[in-house]
């Protein structure tokens, strides 16, 4: 830098390629990873213990998973598309019995990770990361609303609308079907068209990994109902379970490319995008799109 070589394209991607592989570049994750994908508030979840066990090993090890998962994708020099399609992830003892994985090495510790992949497993990237799952739930369920509008935000970069403060509660439907479903029940506050305007945008998201429970674990079943993970979003694609919906996420990949520029570009500058930052945010978004289109 201070012999002005910086300027040299050349010079400088072969600096990039020194620093992101050093160690110190545990400092992106534990600054931008952690800010983008709100792993900063799961140390304030708290699932609730008459529902769920939820060691502090178990919790440590979730936002481990997520951290080495990003950091293997940078260094790697991986497509983003992995944060979404990803079939492997990096896993402990404690983790792996927790997504009941069989085959991994029963000799590796609560402390030591290892890559596995997820061949044949309905696991895809961070979206199936019991991190994200628990944080986008509530302290006794799944949370479809909280999921979907997660999804929007940090995936899609599609900021829902704050409801309105006279929006019907979903208890008022609850009371209305006891013995319903919670998707039942929510599809009845969804008729309600203020309600309607916001939920079918997230609810079908939401709805694609209900197969994961409160802290992310597997299932086929809610209690005594068939877990119903199918849906249909606005823009008229359909699926049945969250691999299929992974799919589709992964086929919409130009959103999220865009939302990861934009949200790496404010962590680095450290202030808002404004009008006069799209022409960089479209430049890294075409050069990036060679780079998809060659893989």
């Amino acid at each position: 830098a201070r012999e002005g070589k910086l300027s040299n394209e050349k010079v400088l991607r072969a600096q990039l390629s020194r620093m992101l592989i050093d160690p110190r570049v545990r400092g992106l994750t534990a600054g931008f990873a952690t800010q983008w994908l709100n792993l900063r508030n799961l140390t304030e979840v708290t699932p609730d213990p008459s529902v769920y066990a939820f060691p502090i090993e178990l919790r440590e090890s979730m936002q481990s998973e997520t951290e080495l998962f990003f950091e293997h994708v940078l260094q790697e020099n991986r497509s983003v598309f992995d944060f979404i399609n990803g079939k492997y992830t990096f896993v402990n003892q404690t983790l792996a019995t927790h997504y009941g994985l069989q085959d991994v090495d029963k000799s590796i510790g609560s402390d030591q990770f290892e890559q596995v992949t997820l061949e044949g497993i309905p696991r895809s990237g961070i979206l199936t990361h019991g991190s994200i799952l628990t944080l986008t739930s509530n302290p006794n369920r799944s949370a479809p609303v909280k999921r979907g509008k997660w999804i929007m935000e940090n995936i899609l970069g599609v900021r829902p609308p704050d409801p309105p403060a006279d929006v019907p509660m979903i208890a008022v439907a609850k009371k209305s079907l006891p013995n319903a479903s919670f998707r039942e029940q929510l599809n009845l506050h969804r008729e309600n068209a203020v309600c309607a305007s916001c939920h079918d945008q997230m609810d079908p998201l939401g709805f694609g990994f209900e197969n994961f429970d409160g802290i992310g674990k597997y299932r086929t079943k809610d209690g005594e109902f068939p877990i119903d993970s199918s849906g249909i979003l606005p823009t008229g694609e359909k699926f049945d379970g969250p691999m299929e919906l992974v799919d589709i996420l992964t086929n919409s990949g130009e959103s999220f490319a865009r939302t990861l520029t934009e949200r790496m570009l404010v962590f680095a500058l450290g202030r808002g995008l404004d009008y006069y930052d799209e022409c960089a945010v479209d430049k890294i978004m075409k050069q990036l799109k060679i780079i998809m289109f060659q893989d």
